[in-house]
């Protein structure tokens, strides 16, 4: 008796915890899909003027528009796209209009393709504030010798162009042909595998529930060593 109420606590206990995990997934699903629904409409809002999305803090994801020229120098940074493969992101110091320089990712153009100079005339840009979070431990620094990055560390590229940490992502650029083509923000790099993770943990609670009623009727039905 004593085993079989071993199998029925443990069965229950372990069930109960598979099925919270999974409930927890399920809410943890919703929220992340508002999230996304949040950063799309953000993304996909008419642009205001770039101070205004700074002041008085930084607005990720908001649409931008900036008056001025791009400065000299630019970085690359090794990236990859999924049906081109290995790629730049070019990434340029931009001064706008009565205001201090900021880093543009103009957008991603061929390994195998000279980086074009960009035109130093006024222009008007129009793209979104992002801040993202790449580099990390693991990270290699950057070859400065070859001026190839392997992350979108925005502290560290506004040090070397001499730019504020601020980070516009090209949507548009219609006055000029920079050579590249643009990599807009959207939402394909938020991870949402919460669904998932949901259907994990409950298949494992089936399984769980499943092994603890075979136990149970085993158990039950084992003849008693007393008999």
């Amino acid at each position: 008796m004593r085993r079989l109420w071993f199998f029925l606590t443990v069965g229950v206990i372990g069930t109960g915890i598979l099925v919270s995990l999974g409930v927890w997934q399920v809410q943890r699903l919703a929220w992340k899909q508002d999230l996304l629904t949040r950063i799309e409409a953000e993304i996909a809002a008419d642009p205001v003027p770039l101070e205004t999305a700074l002041d008085p803090q930084f607005r990720r994801y908001a649409p931008v528009t900036l008056t001025g020229a791009f400065g000299e120098g630019y970085i690359r940074m090794l990236a990859s796209r999924r049906s081109i493969g290995p790629v730049y992101r070019i990434i340029r110091p931009f001064t706008p209009e009565g205001a201090e320089p900021v880093l543009v990712d103009t957008g991603w153009s061929p390994v195998s393709q000279p980086v074009q100079g960009a035109p130093q005339v006024r222009l008007t840009l129009t793209g979104n504030l992002d801040a993202p979070i790449e580099a990390d431990g693991m990270t290699p620094p950057p070859d400065l010798t070859e001026n190839t990055w392997f992350a979108r560390d925005v502290p560290a590229m506004a040090e070397a162009l001499d730019t504020r940490p601020v980070l516009v992502v090209l949507r548009d650029a219609p006055q000029t042909d920079l050579g590249v083509t643009p990599w807009p923000v959207d939402t394909a790099g938020i991870p949402n595998d919460h669904l998932q993770y949901a259907i994990t943990w409950f298949s494992l609670a089936s399984i769980w529930l499943a092994m603890t009623t075979y136990f149970v009727r085993r158990s039950a039905r084992a003849p008693d060593p007393k008999d």
